[in-house]
């Protein structure tokens, strides 16, 4: 499994993560076990937060995780309408407790909203860190402006990370988030990597044959070539989710594949950046 540097922390993650949204919606022991098949096979940067079934996605995490914790960049998430300055703190420490863990990785607001001022977010975030409870911390479905907000905020290197909609047919970061997130050396992490009606896959498409011709030549699913088309560069990774441990199986597999520059570029025309939308998208 490919592993690189997570923004602006020294620590080696994953490129191929595991994410937990609709996790609760899985039998507890599947789901479980799903998780831990894929921290045996080396993905152990797992993504959660607080909204995923009301924590419920946290305590399976928490199961999958027991006695590994220090293999693990465990990752969650605090709601807007929770991201007051006490409001975040108080948060964590829930999910804190759910995850039966002492510290988190990383940590991240949701996304935007006018809930609370981005400036109390951001303290909250400084002295969780300072306490030990976080690692770092970062944001998620943060456009440009929100990006240069945070920024201005706190300056140079503490943003780690920002978690966004990212698959072969909806590649809106890579207009101006990705440019930003590079320049600034920030980690982008992308969820729903293959969207949530997979057309990638469907049958009849001149994309989906373009991978499964790539598939084929090198003995693999066409899911684990869009997975790595997704990681190509820094500081791209992806956290895509699994259904059962053979799921997770064949996500992993994505983190050890190589693909020549010709057969991205193929990808690349398959599945062309469509012109730049009015807002960042997020599902």
């Amino acid at each position: 499994m490919e592993s690189r540097p997570f923004g602006p922390n020294k620590r080696e993650v994953p490129v191929i993560g595991q994410g937990t949204w609709y996790t609760e919606r899985r039998d507890f022991s599947s789901a479980a076990a799903a998780l831990r098949r894929g921290i045996d096979l080396g993905m152990t940067h797992i993504d959660t937060a607080e909204m995923y079934g009301n924590g419920s996605a946290e305590v399976v995490i928490a199961e999958a995780i027991s006695g590994r914790r220090d293999e693990i960049f465990l990752v969650s998430k605090v709601l807007p309408q929770n991201a007051s300055r006490t409001g975040t703190i108080k948060a964590c420490e829930r999910s804190l407790a759910r995850l039966q863990t002492d510290h988190l990785d990383c940590y991240l607001l949701h996304w935007r909203a006018n809930s609370h001022p981005l400036e109390d977010t951001l303290a909250a975030f400084e002295q969780l860190r300072v306490e030990g409870k976080i690692l770092s911390w970062g944001v998620s479905n943060f456009d440009v402006a929100d990006l240069e907000e945070v920024h201005a905020l706190v300056g140079p290197g503490r943003l780690a990370c920002n978690q966004v909609l990212y698959h072969l047919n909806e590649r809106a970061i890579e207009h101006r988030v990705l440019p930003w997130c590079e320049k600034h050396n920030v980690a982008v992490v992308g969820y729903s990597p293959f969207g949530h009606s997979a057309q990638f896959a469907q049958r009849h498409t001149p994309g989906s044959e373009v991978l499964r011709q790539i598939a084929s030549a090198h003995g693999v699913s066409p899911h684990q070539v869009a997975l790595r088309f997704l990681v190509r560069n820094p500081p791209l990774f992806t956290i895509p989710k699994a259904s059962n441990a053979e799921h997770a199986a064949d996500n992993a597999g994505a983190g050890k594949l190589e693909l020549s520059s010709s057969e991205l570029a193929s990808i690349d025309r398959a599945f062309p950046l469509s012109k730049r939308p009015l807002g960042l998208p997020m599902l």
